[in-house]
């Protein structure tokens, strides 16, 4: 039997939602162990002079706890 958390991040792209998504992971992976997937809870844009300047995701990153 296995026992999962689930933690609540932030990250943040100028590039595109696709690119926070995957900086968000990588980082999170580089801390928790046994990162095994992520619910994408909200997503926004930051807006300055009329035109994007950043994306932002929210997501809950699940990972397995070991012994």
């Amino acid at each position: 039997m296995s026992v999962a958390r689930v933690t609540e991040i932030t990250s943040s792209s100028t590039k595109s939602f696709k690119d926070a998504i995957e900086a968000g992971i990588a980082r999170a992976a580089k801390t928790l162990k046994n990162v095994e997937g992520a619910w994408i809870q909200d997503q926004k844009v930051v807006v300055e002079n009329g035109k994007i300047a950043e994306y932002r995701v929210n997501m809950k990153v699940t990972f397995i706890l070991t012994d």
